[in-house]
C-alpha cells in the first residue's frame, strides 16, 4: 500500500535532468516527431481504408523503433494486434517495487482541417522557435517519446521507479472503440496499477504543471432528416415541401436553446461538485482573462460565458453542442434552385464528467427519433460514447510530488483544473481501478489548437513535461513501505 509520506531524498537531480531531457528533445525526439507528423495517419473514423494506406504502421513502427533504441534498462516492446482493431503498442520496464504504473498515450490523428496558415500544413512539420507545427505533434505524438525518456532519466539518476506499463493506443480519436478489447486481452500483463499517468491532456498555460482534475464525456452521432427520394425544383415544390434543412434545425432545438446554448434534455445535465466549483475558482485566478482570449474570435465576437470562474467551467462541467460537419449541403457554386432531399448533421455533444455516456447517447436518440416532423424519416446514428472521468482526491504524495516538479522546473506552483475534452481510457480505468491515482497532464495549452488549423506542440513545455513525469514516477516509489 502506498503511503502519504516520502521516504527517501529524491536521486533526480532538477537542472541535470533538464539538461538531458533537452539533449534527448533536440537531438533525438524533435527529429522523430517531424518524421511522425508527415505521416497522415487518421484515426479509423476519418480513414475508413486505414489498413490498406498503411499509415497508422508506419507510425506506430516509428515510435516503436525510437523508444527500442533509447537506454532504459530492462524495456520490453510489443506491438499488439488483434483482429480487425488498430494496433497498440505494449511496453514495460521492471521496477524496483512491487506496484505498477500504467502510463498512457495514443499516436492516431484528426483529420487535415481547413484553414492552416501560409506555410502550414497538417503533414508538413515546421519549427518556428519554440513551436513545432504539424497535425498530431502535441495530441498525441509525443507522448510515448515523453514517457520513455522520463524513464531514461530515473535509469541515468539510478531513482527508484515501480514496474511501469505504458500503453499507446491508436483509436482514441475514434472514441477508442478498439482499447477494450485490448485492456481485456492484456488485463493479465497489466496488472493493477496504484498509478495512472495519461499525457493526452491540457494545460491552462505553459508556465507551471497542470493536473487535470476531470474529463467531460462525449456522444457523437449522424442526426439525418430525409424528406424527399430525389431534389425538385425549389419555385415548384416550395410551400408544400417542407425543407429538410429546417426540419433538421427544429429537431436542434429540442436538444439546444439556440440563444443561449443551454441544453434542453435532462439527462445531459449533472450537479457540479463543490470541491471542482472551488477549483475552477482558483484556476481562474490564475488564468485571469486568458479563456476569452486564447481563441481566435473574430473582431467583436465574444464569448458565451461572462467571468472566468463561469468560463472555466462551462467548458469543463456544463454539457454542450457542436455541430462538426454536414452532408446533402452542396458547395455554393453547384447550388442550384433545388430542394434538396435530405440533410445531415454531425453531432458533437460533450457532456459533464459523472454522466453516463450510454444512457445520454439513448436519451438524445429519443428525443431526437420522437414525432418526426411532417413524418419525415428522422434517424440519429450514435457512435459509441466516451465515457466522462472525475479524479479521486490526490494523495499527499502525489500532490507534494506535483508541486515540487512544478517549482523545480516552472519556478511556479502546480495548479488544477478539469478538461473540456474527452479521454474514454480514463473513465474504463477509474471504474476498473477505483482506489489508483492519476496524473492526467497534458502540453495543449493556449493556441495549441489540437484538432484544428496551426496545431502545435510547445516544446518548452514538453521538455519540462517530461521531467515532471519522472519526479512523479520516483516519488510513487518513495511513498511505497
Amino acid at each position: 500500500m502506498l503511503r502519504d509520506t516520502l521516504r527517501r531524498m529524491s536521486q533526480l537531480d532538477p537542472a541535470a535532468a533538464l539538461a538531458h531531457a533537452e539533449s534527448v528533445w533536440e537531438q533525438s525526439i524533435l527529429p522523430a516527431l517531424e518524421r511522425y507528423i508527415a505521416i497522415p495517419n487518421r484515426s479509423p473514423a476519418y480513414d475508413a481504408e486505414w489498413r490498406e494506406h498503411g499509415h497508422m504502421e508506419r507510425a506506430a513502427l516509428l515510435i516503436a523503433d525510437w523508444c527500442r533504441a533509447r537506454p532504459v534498462p530492462g524495456l520490453a516492446l510489443e506491438i499488439v494486434r488483434l483482429p480487425n482493431r488498430t494496433p497498440l503498442i505494449w511496453m514495460e520496464v521492471p521496477g524496483a517495487t512491487r506496484e505498477t504504473v500504467l502510463l498512457y498515450g495514443h499516436l492516431d490523428k484528426q483529420p487535415e482541417m481547413s484553414g492552416w496558415s501560409e506555410g502550414l500544413g497538417p503533414w508538413t512539420p515546421v519549427r518556428r522557435g519554440d513551436r513545432l507545427y504539424g497535425r498530431g505533434g502535441a495530441d498525441d505524438g509525443y507522448s510515448a517519446f515523453a514517457a520513455i525518456t522520463a524513464l531514461e532519466l530515473l535509469a541515468r539518476a539510478r531513482a527508484r521507479h515501480a514496474r511501469c506499463v505504458v500503453l499507446i493506443e491508436a483509436c482514441v480519436e475514434s472514441g477508442s472503440g478498439d482499447l477494450p478489447a485490448y485492456v481485456e486481452h492484456l488485463a493479465a500483463r497489466i496488472g493493477k496499477p496504484s498509478l495512472v499517468v495519461a499525457l493526452d491532456s491540457g494545460c491552462g498555460n505553459y508556465d507551471q504543471l497542470w493536473g487535470t482534475t476531470s474529463l467531460r464525456g462525449l456522444v457523437t452521432g449522424t442526426l439525418r432528416v430525409e424528406i424527399l427520394r430525389e431534389g425538385v425544383h425549389s419555385g415548384d415544390a416550395s410551400g408544400v415541401v417542407p425543407s429538410s434543412f429546417r426540419i433538421l434545425r427544429e429537431l436542434l432545438s429540442r436538444l439546444e436553446d439556440e440563444r443561449t446554448g443551454e441544453l434542453r434534455v435532462r439527462e445531459l445535465h449533472a450537479a457540479i461538485p463543490p470541491d471542482r466549483s472551488a477549483q475552477a475558482k482558483a484556476a481562474a485566478a490564475v488564468l485571469g482573462e486568458s479563456l476569452a482570449t486564447r481563441f481566435p474570435f473574430v473582431p467583436g465576437a465574444r464569448p458565451m460565458a461572462d467571468g472566468a470562474a463561469e468560463r472555466v467551467l462551462a467548458r469543463t462541467w456544463q454539457p454542450t453542442l457542436s455541430i462538426t460537419g454536414i452532408d446533402g449541403l452542396p458547395a455554393l457554386g453547384n447550388a442550384g434552385n433545388v430542394l434538396r432531399p435530405f440533410t445531415a448533421a454531425k453531432l458533437s455533444l460533450r457532456i459533464p464528467p459523472t454522466v453516463d455516456g450510454a444512457a445520454a447517447t439513448a436519451a438524445v436518440k429519443r428525443v431526437l427519433e420522437a414525432n418526426p416532423p411532417y413524418g419525415a424519416r428522422v434517424s440519429f446514428h450514435a457512435e459509441s460514447p466516451g465515457q466522462g472521468w472525475n479524479a479521486p482526491p490526490f494523495a499527499a504524495w502525489l500532490e507534494r510530488a506535483m508541486a515540487e516538479a512544478s517549482q523545480s522546473h516552472w519556478g511556479a506552483p502546480a495548479a488544477f483544473m478539469g478538461e473540456g475534452g474527452t479521454i474514454p481510457f480514463m473513465g474504463m480505468l477509474g471504474a476498473k481501478f477505483p482506489e489508483a491515482q492519476f496524473l492526467i497532464t497534458g502540453v495543449l495549452g493556449p493556441g495549441a489548437n489540437a484538432h484544428g488549423p496551426n496545431e502545435f506542440l510547445h516544446i518548452p513545455m514538453a521538455k519540462r513535461l517530461t521531467c515532471a513525469v519522472a519526479r512523479v514516477l520516483e516519488a510513487h516509489a518513495e511513498a511505497q513501505p
